[in-house]
């Protein structure tokens, strides 16, 4: 009795033994490590608070860290994940989007000064307010923070949305420390069970009312988080509960079905993410969720198909574990029942009487493979996702391994558009292969080429693919587009993540290809350019600027995706940049044709070249942007021998064109910027002394010193041997020691000889006038 009134004592003192829980009606709970009982309580505003007069709930904020989903959208995907968080747009506030939306934000931080032993306030400290401290210790200090977001409509004239959104200040906990405890939480209510991890004994299990966001530990004087997991309600009461008869026993006699391994990627197989949608007052919330990989778990009293989900599409499970997409609110349910444990699906959901439920499908136990006529796959084997629910599968045709591609029946005519063009243009070696096409009841199936990665995952980690060229890979690229270029086909969705790259071929050659069709669109013939009558084409942030401009007369033409590539292509040099910014103001930036290419240096043949490349390619000008024709016409793709071919075949071509020819006089133009002031001060002593034994050069003239490269390459097996060590070896070394040094020659001597472009000695370097 002494021992356990001491025990009592010391969790009742020490703040050392108290667990913090925040739950989202924004109370702040003290409760006891031992037992899970509330000491005391700190009540502040709910997490999320979002007005009532707001009927349509266009936004669903995520209480766990501020994420958006966004219900419905241009196109009507269901919901998805905006790519930024409340306290991200308070961050970049004031701001507009490209849809005409203006983004006000505030953000306002408090400390409360807390006894942890009674939870009585001291003090609270704002940037207003300062009150003196009681000598009271030991004390606590909770921070908190509340950002405030305002969404106002230029369209509308209207306010349309708000949110606050409140999150406690804790660092996250140190993994280095052993942590005895398992801290489980349900998304659909407040239930908290805590869990012994080497023994799986449940300590102890409460319920404090509303659903729990957060659980933190005392670390000093200040909170620090706790490692917790969010399970769906009716699994995390499954693995609890399952091996006890009764659920009034005590809680020694209840086990942890769920084994905790350290391993992750073993318990990534068994918790699996998913989204639950729940309700707070008059407003839908969106948070993450994890259910047991393999056990079918439905609310009590409904009766659902055995075996046939509801007609609607499924959560969308990113490769890192987020869920993005979700169906939309039309969701029908075919009769049946669940007395099986065979259902291939689970619904997520506190009461049958909420309006919006998600799907997650799996296969129970070994995933049992899915076969549609000379189609099978697996769908446990997720490559990727795409709009409107589509999936995409590791799979067979014919046992080729492919990847089937699962459309949802009301895109019906979009896959049949897609098919269609994939037909006709998948004989080219950079666009994706198509095999077959199959259907049953429920979705379209499309079995086309396996790819190994995206141009994304390669900038991403280009240390997995290291025998690759990125300047090959883009070329490569823009081969598949100028092919559908010219069958009049317009991607309209150029991106990294719609770039594949194959497996090895017999060759051992990965290839890029370009993939996902489904917002393709073919061009009448006698036509330039396509009707916006089905919506914006696209995705943000690679859309051109004249896709999204109201001017019925400049419609779009096959130059949109000629804007996208140029993005993708810094993209790719740049590892990972994007030439009009970050996600929130890209759109906005390429509305207003603000970018920057901060990546390239102007002392660097290479990057001058790139440069002028994408800069023409992102012009807001449609008319400046080149074609696919002409942008592989251009430098980017020479090789070392080809620009030494260029500079020998200029230098020929003018050697006897006198001083005031137009050829001439345009190489001269803003020449002394381009070798330097004097070229001959850049080069080594002993070429310098080389090249005055034979003949007089002008150091000021370009074309002196496209004379003196070529003399010098022609003769170059002639050369001392301490000026051919000088140059370097043809053709690389050589080229590399002029261009190093006069970084802009090769661009500058590239426009000033555009007026020869129709001979026939310059067709290898420029697209012939009024070819396409």
């Amino acid at each position: 009795v002494v021992w356990r009134f001491l025990l009592l004592l010391l969790s009742v003192t020490l703040p050392e033994s108290l667990l913090f829980v925040s739950t989202l009606d924004g109370s702040l709970h003290a409760v006891s490590k031992q037992t899970g009982d509330i000491k005391w309580t700190l009540r502040e505003d709910p997490i999320i608070q979002v007005p009532v007069y707001l009927t349509e709930p266009g936004f669903l904020p995520d209480p766990n860290d501020g994420s958006l989903y966004v219900l419905g959208g241009k196109h009507k995907e269901g919901l998805m994940k905006l790519p930024f968080t409340i306290p991200e747009l308070v961050q970049a506030a004031p701001c507009r989007s490209s849809d005409g939306i203006l983004y006000t934000g505030k953000k306002q931080d408090v400390w409360f000064v807390v006894d942890p032993e009674t939870g009585e306030k001291q003090t609270s400290l704002t940037t207003s307010t300062s009150d003196s401290i009681c000598p009271n210790s030991p004390l606590l200090y909770i921070g908190r923070t509340e950002y405030v977001v305002t969404m106002f409509d230029t369209k509308t004239q209207e306010l349309r949305w708000n949110a606050t959104y409140n999150d406690y200040s804790a660092p996250p906990y140190d993994e280095k420390q052993d942590y005895k405890m398992a801290h489980l939480v349900s998304s659909g209510d407040g239930l908290v069970v805590t869990v012994d991890r080497e023994s799986g004994d449940v300590l102890w299990s409460q319920n404090y009312g509303s659903p729990v966001i957060g659980v933190y530990l005392y670390s000093g004087d200040s909170l620090r988080h706790a490692p917790h997991l969010s399970l769906a309600m009716e699994t995390l009461r499954f693995l609890t509960f399952s091996s006890v008869g009764n659920q009034a026993d005590a809680h020694s006699t209840l086990k942890w079905s769920y084994q905790f391994v350290k391993e992750q990627a073993t318990a990534q197989t068994q918790l699996v993410p998913t989204l639950y949608v729940g309700k707070l007052d008059s407003h839908l919330y969106a948070s993450t969720s994890l259910v047991h990989h393999g056990v079918s778990l439905v609310p009590r009293g409904l009766t659902l198909a055995r075996l046939d989900g509801p007609l609607t599409a499924e959560v969308t499970v990113r490769e890192r574990g987020e869920c993005e997409i979700t169906p939309s609110t039309d969701v029908r349910y075919p009769p049946g029942s669940i007395n099986s444990q065979k259902n291939h699906w689970l619904l997520i959901g506190k009461r049958f009487c909420f309006l919006y439920f998600y799907f997650f499908c799996f296969s129970e136990g070994n995933s049992e493979e899915v076969h549609v006529g000379k189609i099978s796959f697996s769908p446990s084997e997720v490559l990727g996702h795409g709009s409107a629910g589509t999936f995409v599968f590791r799979g067979k045709f014919d046992d080729r391994l492919v990847a089937v591609k699962r459309i949802l029946p009301e895109c019906f005519e979009v896959a049949e558009r897609e098919v269609q063009l994939l037909r006709e243009s998948d004989t080219h070696p950079n666009v994706i292969r198509y095999f077959c096409t199959e259907r049953d009841r429920l979705f379209t199936y499309i079995a086309i080429e396996l790819c190994t990665a995206t141009l994304q995952q390669y900038v991403e980690d280009p240390s997995s693919f290291p025998e690759l060229s990125p300047i090959t890979l883009l070329e490569q690229t823009m081969c598949g587009l100028s092919h559908l270029h010219s069958l009049n086909i317009v991607h309209r969705d150029l991106k990294p993540r719609n770039i594949l790259l194959s497996g090895p071929s017999a060759l051992g050659r990965v290839r890029a290809l370009i993939s996902d069709f489904g917002l393709c669109k073919k061009i009448p013939d006698g036509r330039s350019s396509f009707s916006l009558r089905s919506g914006i084409p696209g995705t943000e942030g690679w859309i051109a600027p004249e896709v999204l401009r109201d001017n019925p007369e400049n419609k779009p033409t096959t130059a949109v995706d000629v804007f996208s590539a140029g993005c993708v292509f810094y993209y790719v040099i740049s590892r990972g940049q994007h030439p009009f910014g970050d996600a929130l103001r890209r759109q906005v930036n390429i509305l207003s044709g603000e970018y920057s290419l901060s990546h390239f240096m102007e002392d660097l043949h290479d990057d001058v070249i790139a440069q002028d490349l994408i800069e023409q390619m992102i012009s807001a000008e449609v008319e400046s942007r080149p074609s696919t024709a002409c942008v592989l016409k251009h430098p980017f793709f020479w090789s070392p021998e080809k620009q030494l071919l260029f500079f020998q075949d200029v230098s020929d071509r003018i050697e006897k064109e006198p001083a005031d020819s137009p050829i001439v006089v345009r190489l001269e133009t803003a020449g002394r910027l381009v070798v330097r002031t004097n070229w001959r001060m850049h080069i080594s002593v002993p070429l310098q002394t080389d090249l005055r034994r034979f003949r007089t050069y002008k150091g000021n003239s370009v074309r002196d010193l496209l004379r003196a490269m070529r003399n010098k390459k022609h003769h170059y097996h002639e050369l001392p041997p301490e000026v051919q060590e000088t140059l370097g070896e043809l053709p690389e070394g050589f080229v590399g020691y002029f261009t190093s040094r006069f970084p802009r020659l090769l661009m500058h001597t590239h426009a000033a000889l555009q007026i020869c472009a129709h001979e026939r000695l310059f067709h290898p370097y420029y697209l012939p006038p009024n070819a396409k």
